[in-house]
């Protein structure tokens, strides 16, 4: 990797201050230097692709190469398909971009990462999830997650389209579940009929599973910028300490994690 590192500030030395305005093509060569870079880095953690961010972007005197340098490093994260690397971006946006220590493209894009940063940053991976109290369909006001067992945290809305494709794949997910597990299905739309007609619909049949249908109409909780719920549908995965294994998970990353965790139940349970 240090040839990476090597070619990559020689990249950012190259386009440094002797321009004012480095043009497309040493840009794009930046670019490509800042993708091997970060394509090395990816076994590391959060902590030390934290660090390797830091020193790229302390690495020129350039104010126009920290902002590129930055906002690429800042948007890579913020958009990663590798599930905690969000992370990231929320420390390069408190590190660098929310004092205006590294200028933002424009006032949408800083009020986005402001935006970004608050509705993430509560629910990170390794994090304890925020316990919020809800209401069962009774009016009765429940906690969610409790300790002592694995979570799944289910927000979605009936309107919404992906939302009804995932509840139809759900409960065959939810079958292949050995070991003790509450299911929380949050609504969050404001149809109690509709809600009525999702709850009565939605069947699991594992004695492993509690089924725990929750909703918020008055937000109360603060759910929305706690889970960050901005839009659904929203997939959570907590341990039996309430830490969060997986966020914005899909069906199919869902299914690979209790796949992982019903073998080490069963391995546990062999001892």
């Amino acid at each position: 990797m240090n040839s990476i590192v090597l070619a990559l500030l020689s990249a950012v030395i190259a386009i440094g201050p002797a321009k004012q305005q480095p043009d497309s093509l040493a840009l794009a060569k930046l670019d490509g230097m800042l993708e091997k870079y970060t394509s090395a880095i990816t076994g590391l953690g959060t902590e030390g692709k934290n660090a390797e961010c830091d020193f790229l972007i302390a690495s020129s005197n350039d104010s126009l190469i920290v902002q590129h340098v930055t906002l690429w490093l800042y948007d890579h994260y913020k958009d990663s398909p590798i599930m905690g690397e969000e992370a990231v971006a929320i420390h390069i946006y408190d590190r660098w971009l929310k004092d205006g220590t590294v200028k933002m493209r424009g006032e949408f894009d800083r009020f986005d990462a402001e935006l970004f940063a608050t509705f993430n940053r509560s629910t990170l991976l390794g994090m304890k999830a925020p316990r919020i109290e809800l209401r069962t369909p009774k009016g009765r006001k429940t906690q969610m997650p409790v300790d002592g067992r694995y979570s799944i945290l289910f927000f979605f809305d009936t309107s919404c389209g992906k939302c009804k494709l995932t509840t139809e794949l759900m409960p065959s997910s939810l079958q292949k579940i050995k070991f003790p597990a509450c299911f929380y299905a949050v609504y969050c739309g404001h149809d109690e009929k509709a809600w009525k007609k999702f709850r009565k619909g939605f069947k699991v049949k594992n004695r492993k599973v509690d089924i725990v249908h929750l909703w918020d109409p008055d937000m109360e909780s603060d759910y929305p910028r706690l889970y960050g719920v901005i839009s659904t549908p929203r997939l959570y995965l907590t341990d039996t300490d309430g830490e969060i294994l997986g966020r914005r998970l899909e069906i199919e990353s869902l299914e690979e994690m209790i796949s992982y965790i019903n073998s080490y139940y069963e391995q546990a349970q062999k001892h």
